[in-house]
């Protein structure tokens, strides 16, 4: 019902379980799945890592809580473009959904950080040699770009702090991610992380 009032958006189809959504999205090639962790027969971490390898073009919007953390970290490697807690304000909702619309990654600070962060604590998540070594392959300045991405800064703001233009750090981010493979910027993130690049609870 929120999605549906909105203007520039419709409800092409629901789904009760992680199987009937990724066949629902087969159907319909929605622009973006709002996805649940928890649900019957398929879980969400499996049908967000189905339709992402089926279907490349659809986005997935993951809806989780901070007790779903083990879920949520699969969820990251399977290619979710972004994490909604489920207390989520209307309004919140609708612009994260335009968000992963247009392509870009919902990083939210008081979410993806705090994730990500109590991910490299665990254990076997340290920082991984062969992960680093993939970073000489980056210039100063991507590396630089890279760092402040995994801040959950904005492209306007990454501009800011680094005095070049939205365009010039658009162009930054996209051969970051074409020099490490990497899908998209959540998954820069974790790179970032995971690489050492960046520390929990680095100013």
């Amino acid at each position: 019902m929120i999605l549906d009032a909105q203007p520039d958006m419709a409800v092409v189809g629901e789904a009760a379980d992680g199987a009937e959504a990724v066949a629902r999205a087969a159907e319909s090639r929605p622009d973006v799945v709002l996805m649940d962790v928890r649900m019957p027969v398929l879980d969400g971490v499996a049908a967000t890592r189905r339709i992402r390898a089926e279907l490349p073009g659809v986005r997935v919007l993951v809806l989780t809580m901070f007790d779903l953390d083990e879920h949520v970290y699969d969820a990251l490697r399977a290619g979710a473009g972004g994490f909604l807690l489920k207390d989520i304000r209307r309004d919140e909702l609708a612009d994260a959904v335009r968000v992963v619309a247009r392509g870009d990654a919902l990083l939210a600070p008081a979410v993806t950080r705090r994730l990500v962060e109590d991910l490299v604590r665990r254990p076997g998540h340290g920082v991984a040699p062969l992960l680093a070594a993939r970073l000489d392959g980056l210039t100063e300045r991507e590396a630089e770009t890279l760092r402040l991405v995994a801040r959950g800064l904005s492209n306007a703001e990454i501009a800011a702090a680094l005095v070049v233009s939205e365009y010039t750090v658009k162009t930054h981010v996209s051969r970051v991610l074409a020099k490490l493979g990497l899908r998209d910027r959540v998954q820069a993130v974790v790179f970032a992380y995971e690489s050492g690049l960046v520390a929990p609870g680095d100013p």
